[in-house]
C-alpha cells in the first residue's frame, strides 16, 4: 500500500511587487509598481468602480500626453483620443519624477480647484496598469496634505478589462498650451 505525502507550500505570487522608493520614480515609468503608497488607500477595480458609481471621489487621470510628432509644415495633427473613466479629469504629465515649478504649481492649483480647497475630499489618482505616473502623482498629493488620496494602480487598463465604461477625454490644457480647437 502506497502512502502519499502532500507537501503544503504557500502560494506565492508570480512576482513580488517592488518596494516603495524613498522618493519619486525618475525613469522607466511603465514597470511593475509597489502594492502600496504610504498615506494613500490603494483600491482594486471593484472598489474604484464602487466609488465611481456612488460619486464617492474625484477621479484624476495623470497619463502623459503623447508628444506631437515632427510633421511637415502645414500638416494637421490630431492628438490620439484618450479613452478614460467617465467624469474623470485628465491632468497630463504630473506624474513625472521631477516637475518644473510651473507644472507643479499647475497640478497643485488644479487639485485645489477640483476639491474646492478641501484636502479631505477623496481623490482617485490613476493612469494605466504598471504606471509609476499615478504612484508619483499620488505621492505628491499626499505630501501636499490631501488626506483622502486614493491610488488606483490598475488604471484604465483594469477598468476596461472589467468591462466598465470608457469615454473619450480631452486633457486640461497644460501651462502654455492652448485649449483644443473644437473645429479641428
Amino acid at each position: 500500500m502506497a502512502i502519499q505525502v502532500l507537501a503544503v507550500v504557500p502560494a506565492l505570487p508570480a512576482f513580488a511587487a517592488p518596494p516603495e522608493p524613498d522618493g519619486y520614480r525618475m525613469q522607466e515609468y511603465r514597470a511593475p509598481v509597489p502594492a502600496t503608497l504610504q498615506g494613500a488607500r490603494v483600491v482594486s477595480t471593484t472598489e474604484a468602480a464602487d466609488l465611481w458609481r456612488n460619486n464617492g471621489a474625484i477621479f484624476v487621470d495623470v497619463l502623459p500626453k503623447p508628444p506631437k510628432p515632427d510633421l511637415p509644415e502645414g500638416t494637421v495633427w490630431r492628438e490620439p483620443p484618450r479613452l478614460d473613466i467617465p467624469r474623470s479629469v485628465w491632468l497630463p504629465d504630473v506624474g513625472f519624477g521631477a516637475l518644473s515649478n510651473e507644472m507643479e504649481a499647475w497640478f497643485h492649483s488644479n487639485l485645489a480647484d477640483l476639491t474646492g480647497g478641501d484636502k479631505a475630499k477623496p481623490l482617485v489618482i490613476y493612469c494605466k496598469s504598471e504606471c509609476w505616473m499615478s504612484w508619483n502623482a499620488g505621492k505628491r498629493a499626499i505630501e501636499w496634505g490631501y488626506s483622502a488620496a486614493i491610488w488606483y494602480p490598475e488604471g484604465t487598463d483594469g477598468w476596461a478589462a472589467a468591462g466598465l465604461p470608457l469615454e473619450e477625454r480631452i486633457s486640461v490644457p497644460r501651462p502654455g498650451e492652448a485649449p483644443p480647437d473644437p473645429l479641428n
